[in-house]
C-alpha cells in the first residue's frame, strides 16, 4: 500500500435516457462543479451515458478501442489528476455486449475493466435479453491500493464480495441504477456489505424518473468498514465525498478478527 488515505468522490446524476451527448454534458457539468481537490478516485454511476432502460443498450454500444466514453472520461483523469472508475457502458466484443466498468488512471490510460457478473430481469427488466455476463471478479490496484468492482444487482449475491475481502480489497464499489421500489434492500445490502467484510464501501446509484414511470432511489453512500455513513446524498444531482483510512482499517481488523473463525465447510445437515 503506497497511500493511507484516500480521497474520494463519487458523482450522483440523473441520465437522459438513449442520448449519449447530454449525458455527456450533464457529467462534465457535474464534475466540474463538484470534483474536489486532491481527488483520487472519482467514480461515476452505472450505465451514466444511456440510463437504465434495455432496449437503448445496443444502440448506446461501444467497442473498447474506439470508445468515445472512455476517450471522454480520460481527458478528466487528465485534466483533474484522478483516477476514474468510469461506471459503466455497454460495451460490444465481437458479437457479445457487456455491461462493463472502465477503470482510468490519471494519466487518461484504460487500466481494467469489469464486467457484471450478474444480470437483472425481472419485474420487466430484460438485460440478460441484450447483456452477457462477465464470468470473474475483477480487483483493481490503483496506487496500491485493492479496489473490488461490481455492478448494481451484483451487491445481492455476498458470495462476490466475501471473495474480493479474501483477495485482499480494501475498498469494495457498487456502481448501479437502482429502483426507489427497492430503497430498503439497497440500504441494508449496501452497509450489510461493508460490515461482514470490514471494508469501505461505495454505493453510487443514479437518480431520477425512467421512460415506464419508475424513479432510481437516488441515495448513494460512502460507508466505512464498520457500516457507519462517512457521505450520503438524496435524491438531487450531485456527489458524495470520503477521506478513507486504510491504517485505521487494518488495526480494526487486526482488533476484531472475525473472519478467521470462517469455517472450512458449512455442511448441512438434516435431522
Amino acid at each position: 500500500m503506497e497511500k493511507e488515505k484516500i480521497n474520494i468522490t463519487a458523482i450522483q446524476m440523473e441520465s437522459v435516457i438513449g442520448d449519449k451527448k447530454a449525458n455527456f454534458d450533464k457529467v462534465e457539468k457535474l464534475i466540474t462543479e463538484n470534483i474536489k481537490q486532491e481527488t483520487d478516485i472519482l467514480i461515476l454511476p452505472e450505465l451514466w451515458n444511456v440510463g437504465w432502460a434495455c432496449d437503448k443498450f445496443l444502440d448506446a454500444a461501444e467497442e473498447i478501442d474506439k470508445s468515445e466514453t472512455i476517450t471522454f472520461l480520460a481527458g478528466f483523469a487528465k485534466k483533474y489528476n484522478t483516477n476514474i472508475l468510469g461506471g459503466s457502458f455497454v460495451n460490444k466484443a465481437d458479437d457479445k455486449y457487456y455491461n462493463t466498468c472502465p477503470v482510468i488512471n490519471r494519466n487518461g490510460e484504460l487500466i481494467a475493466t469489469y464486467n457484471k457478473n450478474h444480470l437483472y430481469s425481472y419485474y420487466d427488466d430484460s438485460e440478460g435479453t441484450y447483456i452477457t455476463r462477465g464470468n470473474n471478479p475483477i480487483i483493481v490496484d490503483i496506487e496500491g491500493v485493492k479496489i473490488g468492482l461490481t455492478i448494481c444487482y451484483d451487491i445481492r449475491f455476498p458470495e462476490i464480495y466475501r471473495a474480493y475481502r479474501k483477495a485482499g480489497a480494501d475498498i469494495l464499489v457498487n456502481m448501479a441504477a437502482w429502483p426507489l421500489s427497492r430503497a430498503i434492500h439497497w440500504d441494508a445490502l449496501t452497509q450489510a456489505r461493508a460490515v461482514e467484510n470490514q471494508t469501505y464501501m461505495v454505493a453510487l446509484t443514479q437518480t431520477g424518473t425512467l421512460p415506464t414511470g419508475a424513479k432510481n432511489l437516488g441515495h448513494s453512500l460512502i460507508y466505512d468498514y464498520s457500516g457507519n455513513i462517512l457521505s450520503e446524498i438524496n435524491t438531487k444531482e450531485g456527489a458524495i465525498f470520503a477521506t478513507v483510512n486504510l491504517y485505521e482499517m487494518y488495526d480494526f481488523r487486526e482488533k476484531c478478527t472475525v473472519l478467521k473463525d470462517i469455517q472450512e465447510d458449512y455442511e448441512v445437515i438434516y435431522e
